[in-house]
């Protein structure tokens, strides 16, 4: 979603946009990422990417919530969205802000640490922790820049898969997330059914139309006609595509909400002044809501990470892998489902959720639906939402009791 996957910069009110840059350079930002936990696994351990590419050493960060139990079945995956992180909930080391999910993830909340283990990981070709363009490249010594191979949405749920391997856990109770997270959701779905108990893809489609790759491309190529990208190699050259990156996410960031939530926000009023200037300065709350949007971005997201990540995104189509029928992406599998919707997401519209709930019944799953009504757009599963939030808990309590969890801590 992909997104403004930072709910509460979504849901702030209007302020003045940073006059520069405030956030600090590169290298503070990474010292700032090494306060998760991460793991490296040997060069033998490849990822091999869908493309043909392979990525070796593979290094993923990630946060854990909660306490794993006795017999390891309470572990709850949750995907985050496209420009999303690990730290789902608490303090987030970069921005000093609250984690992305911090509305559903804590005690007494859906995902509640007192009952579950959560685990959040940051993707393959993301930019805080795990291996993407801005690691360096083994071969040459300097940062992978376009070097790094493309992956996909599967190539990240392999490398999931790798983590929960890793920390000995053979069955997740559940995998969660929305917008890309939704994708990884349906990819653990189809590529390992006996591992999921399960899912719960929210404000997610199946795969990427036309308008939606139109709106990654048109972020893309603001970041790559920005002088300061370099060819991808700006890194290395000790600059950063701020204004391209700025650009890109603007852009993403109106198709994050509605414009039933922007007209309430915002409508035609003016930023501190009582007149139009006449200019091409920010004169109304909205353009100033949206430069304040792309400047707090540059300040935790890697450029070139942000190019693979939306191409990770257009690539996914899962019906193409099982000869173009959604059904047999899911036939026969055991896995219970809730999908979610949210009737004013226009980036993935209802109809989405609603084909992913059709291929699930023709494949004789165990699936309920649940269209939300919200004004607050794709953004919502984000936000503080009532009946999404009992939708989560009350899904979550059956499957419970469905594999004989038992109750909170």
């Amino acid at each position: 979603m992909t997104e403004s996957e930072q709910a509460q910069q979504q849901s702030a009110e209007p302020q003045a946009a940073p006059g520069g840059d405030n956030g600090g350079d590169l290298v503070g930002a990474a010292a700032a990422r090494t306060n998760g936990k991460s793991v490296v696994f040997p060069v033998e351990q490849a990822l091999v990417t869908d493309g043909g590419g392979c990525i070796a050493p593979l290094a993923i960060g990630y946060e854990t919530y909660g306490a794993l139990n006795a017999d390891r079945s309470n572990a709850i995956l949750l995907c985050h969205a496209l420009t999303g992180d690990q730290y789902a909930a608490g303090v987030h080391p970069v921005t000093g802000k609250p984690g992305w999910w911090e509305a559903m993830v804590g005690p007494g909340k859906p995902f509640d640490t007192e009952r579950y283990f959560l685990i959040c990981s940051n993707v393959v070709g993301g930019c805080m922790g795990t291996t993407g363009p801005s690691s360096v490249n083994p071969a040459t010594g300097r940062p992978y820049g376009l070097d790094f191979p493309v992956v996909t949405i599967r190539d990240m749920v392999r490398a999931q898969a790798m983590l929960i391997d890793h920390l000995g856990i053979e069955t997740l109770f559940c995998v969660a997330g929305g917008s890309m997270g939704g994708m990884q959701v349906l990819q653990w779905a189809a590529s390992y059914p006996e591992r999921v108990f399960a899912a719960m893809p929210i404000a997610t489609a199946a795969k990427h139309t036309a308008q939606n790759i139109g709106f990654n491309e048109v972020g893309r190529q603001a970041v790559m006609a920005d002088p300061d990208w370099r060819g991808g190699r700006y890194l290395e050259q000790g600059v950063r595509p701020e204004k391209g990156l700025a650009v890109a996410r603007m852009s993403a960031h109106i198709t994050y909400l509605s414009e039933a939530a922007l007209q309430r926000k915002f409508g035609r009023k003016l930023q501190d002044r009582s007149a139009p200037t006449f200019s091409f300065d920010a004169d109304f709350q909205v353009e100033n809501y949206l430069r304040y949007q792309g400047l707090a971005f540059v300040e935790r997201f890697d450029a070139n990470s942000y190019l693979f990540v939306t191409r990770a995104c257009d690539y996914f189509d899962l019906a193409a892998d099982y000869g173009g029928s959604l059904a047999q992406a899911f036939k026969d599998t055991k896995t219970r489902f809730c999908v979610v919707a949210f009737t004013s997401d226009w980036l993935y519209p209802t109809s989405d959720s609603r084909a992913i709930v059709h291929a699930l019944n023709a494949g004789g799953a165990s699936v309920s639906f649940v269209e939300i009504e919200s004004d607050k757009g794709h953004d919502a599963f984000l936000l503080h939402e009532p009946v999404f939030i009992a939708t989560t808990r009350g899904f979550l309590e059956a499957a419970a009791a469905a594999r004989g969890l038992k109750g909170r801590a």
